[in-house]
C-alpha cells in the first residue's frame, strides 16, 4: 500500500472574517469609520460652491434689473409726492401733485388724445392684422416675400418712421401734396393741421404695427387643427362659418394677448410724436407720455411729471388685470388660455 507523503496535506479553504468586508472596514455590527460622516459635509460644501458660482454669473443681470428697473420705480414713486426740479432741493407735498393733475386742462387734453389714439389704433391693428393673416395663410407663389414685406415696417424704428413721413407729409415740399396737386386736390396741412395730425399719426403707426399682428395671427392660424376645418367643410360649412365657429374661437387667447400688447403700445406712444409734431399743433397730438416728458424735462417739474406717469402706470395695471380676469373666466377657455 502506497503511503501519502507527510508533506502533502489537504489545503484549507480560505475564509474571511465575517465581521470585515473586502475593504477591511467593519460591517453593520461594527462602529462606522470616523471618515464616513465627512461625505454629507462634502456634498453641502459642493452645493455652497455651486450656489456661489451661480450667483456670480447672474449677479450682473440682477444689478442691472435693480439699477434700471426697481430702483427708478421706487425713486419716481417718492418723487411724485415731492415738488422737485431735479436741480434744487425739493420738498414733500404729499398728494398735491395728483390733485393738480385733476384740475389741469393740459393733462385732460393729453388723456383725451391718448384715448382717441388708442381707440383707433388698437382695433384697426387687430382687424388689419387678422385680415392680412387670413389672406397670407395659403399656399401661393412668393408667399414668403409677401410676408416679409408686411413685417419689414415693424422692424423700422418709430424715429425713422417719423422722419420719413415728416418729409412725405411736409405741407410745402412733401410728396403727398405734390401728388394731390396733380390730382386737382387743394394742398393739405397734414401734420400741421390740428384736425388731421392725430389721425395721420394713427395711420403711420398702423403702417408699422400691423406687421406684428400679422406674424402672431399667422402662427396661431397654422396651429388650428386641420381636421376640424375639414370636418366642418364636409358638413357643408362655408368659409364664413369656418372662420366664425372654428378659427376665431381658436384665436381668442392670441387676440387677448394682442389686445393687451397693442393697448400698452398705444398708451406709451412717444417717439413718433416727438420726431414729427412735438405735441402740436396747438396740443392736438400731446399724449400722456409726451406730457410727462414735457413736464419733467422742459418745465422742470419732475415731481408733477412723475405723478402723471404713475397715473398712466395705474391705468395700464387696471387694463392688464381686467384682461387677465376676462381670459380666465371666459367660458370655453382653459385657465392657461388654451381653447377646450
Amino acid at each position: 500500500m502506497r503511503r501519502t507523503p507527510a508533506s502533502r496535506t489537504t489545503p484549507r479553504a480560505l475564509t474571511l472574517d465575517p465581521r470585515r468586508d473586502t475593504a477591511g472596514r467593519g460591517s453593520g455590527n461594527r462602529p462606522p469609520d470616523p471618515a464616513t460622516p465627512r461625505r454629507p459635509r462634502t456634498l453641502a460644501g459642493r452645493a455652497r460652491r455651486e450656489n456661489a458660482t451661480a450667483w456670480a454669473f447672474i449677479s450682473p443681470a440682477v444689478l442691472i434689473i435693480l439699477g434700471l428697473g426697481i430702483v427708478p420705480v421706487v425713486w419716481s414713486l417718492l418723487l411724485s409726492f415731492r415738488a422737485d426740479d431735479l436741480v434744487t432741493p425739493g420738498r414733500w407735498v404729499g398728494l398735491d401733485n395728483y390733485r393738480a393733475l385733476v384740475r389741469d386742462p393740459g393733462f385732460r387734453t393729453a388723456v383725451g388724445n391718448t384715448l382717441v389714439y388708442a381707440a383707433l389704433y388698437v382695433p384697426l391693428s387687430l382687424a388689419g392684422g387678422l385680415g392680412l393673416a387670413l389672406a397670407l395663410n395659403r399656399r401661393i407663389r412668393l408667399i414668403g416675400l409677401y410676408r416679409t414685406l408686411i413685417f419689414i415696417p415693424f422692424v423700422i424704428s418709430a424715429a425713422a418712421q417719423g422722419v420719413l413721413f415728416f418729409f412725405i407729409l411736409d405741407p410745402q415740399f412733401g410728396v403727398a401734396n405734390s401728388l394731390l396737386h396733380h390730382l386737382g386736390v387743394s394742398p393739405q396741412g397734414f401734420l400741421s393741421d390740428p384736425g388731421q395730425a392725430l389721425y395721420l399719426l394713427v395711420l403711420i403707426s398702423l403702417w408699422s404695427g400691423i406687421g406684428f399682428c400679422v406674424v402672431v395671427y399667422l402662427a396661431a392660424l397654422q396651429d388650428v387643427p386641420p381636421e376640424l376645418i375639414e370636418s366642418a367643410r364636409l358638413d357643408g360649412a362655408g368659409r364664413l362659418r369656418v372662420l366664425w365657429h372654428i378659427k376665431l374661437p381658436s384665436l381668442t387667447p392670441v387676440t387677448v394677448f394682442l389686445l393687451l400688447w397693442q393697448l400698452i403700445t398705444a398708451l406709451q406712444v412717444f417717439d413718433l410724436i416727438y420726431v414729427t409734431t412735438k405735441g402740436g399743433p396747438l396740443g392736438s397730438t400731446t399724449v400722456i407720455v409726451y406730457f410727462v416728458w414735457e413736464q419733467a424735462f422742459q418745465m422742470f417739474t419732475a415731481g408733477y411729471g412723475a405723478a402723471a406717469a404713475y397715473v398712466l402706470a395705474v391705468a395700464l395695471l387696471v387694463v392688464g388685470t381686467a384682461l387677465r380676469l376676462y381670459r380666465r373666466r371666459r367660458p370655453g377657455t382653459a385657465p392657461d388660455g388654451a381653447v377646450r
